[in-house]
């Protein structure tokens, strides 16, 4: 039995990973007014940070239907094949509940929903490690415990560029949100049991940069090697001085750099930056 990888779109899978692998993407949809666009279908990356960043738009984003998710495992599974779906943290969407409603309503059929965790690269670190098990030619239960360890696994740091979009949506305090705006702090936010969560603080963007990168650093040298994932939502420079700062690392790394998609960028706006990173099993 061939075993078939699915994952939201909250994972930022690039199109040449998914076009390679043929992992099967289930959109979350960014909401802007009145209208409602598929994440990377119909309102790519760059069309929203434009957007936000000349027309101040404030997008809001939903989750998959259950519907969504059947019609995608029922396609998928109709030649007799299983599947693995990895889905955004379930702490901070309902998308992990609708994977799962649509597991039950297929209960003839093999499929695995695994809840990341996580979100954005570190969701791309776990639905990357389920497609290496696939095609080793795991089974269904090694595919899902394979992204179960990189659930485990799995470090995720990122910081914002402005903390107007995190205030505006409603993630921090006024007063907060004035103090960064004034003093140039940027905040390390950090994936901590499926929720996101605040570390330190660091004066300029630059250093949050390298702070992120260093926190990677040192996992990835406590491993002995590492898989790192750099995602930038709309600004690639930003996301090459965490790749530069960690091409010095001592012990081997695969470093797979991406843009963040509209879903993600929608909460932490154009300039956030995170790194993920997971020991180097293979």
């Amino acid at each position: 039995m061939s075993v078939r990888v699915v994952a939201d779109s909250t994972a930022d899978l690039d199109a040449a990973f998914v076009a390679a692998h043929g992992v099967q993407v289930v959109p979350l949809k960014v909401i802007i007014g009145e209208d409602v666009y598929r994440d990377g279908v119909d309102i790519t990356p760059a069309q929203l940070y434009q957007r936000m960043r000349e027309e101040g738009v404030l997008a809001r984003t939903s989750q998959p239907a259950p519907a969504e998710f059947e019609t995608v495992f029922r396609a998928a599974t109709d030649d007799g094949s299983a599947v693995v779906c990895t889905t955004i943290s379930s702490g901070l969407s309902g998308t992990y509940e609708s994977a799962m409603r649509a597991r039950e309503a297929l209960a003839d059929r093999r499929i695995e929903v695994i809840d990341s965790r996580s979100v954005a690269i570190g969701h791309y670190a776990v639905a990357a490690a389920a497609v290496r098990a696939a095609e080793r030619g795991a089974d269904v239960a090694g595919v899902a415990a394979a992204a179960s360890r990189a659930v485990s696994d799995v470090r995720l740091l990122f910081t914002v560029e402005t903390l107007e979009y995190l205030h505006r949506g409603g993630r921090i305090g006024g007063a907060r949100a004035l103090l960064g705006s004034m003093l140039d702090i940027k905040p390390i936010l950090e994936m901590r049991e499926g929720r996101i969560e605040p570390g330190h603080r660091v004066r300029t963007y630059r250093r949050a940069l390298e702070a992120c990168a260093d926190a990677a650093q040192r996992a990835a040298v406590e491993w002995g090697g590492a898989r790192v994932y750099i995602g930038h939502a709309g600004k690639p420079e930003a996301g090459a001085v965490v790749a530069e700062r960690l091409r010095g690392t001592s012990v081997p790394l695969e470093i797979t750099e991406v843009e963040v998609g509209p879903v993600i960028g929608a909460h932490g706006g154009p300039g956030a930056v995170g790194v993920a990173c997971v020991p180097d099993k293979d």
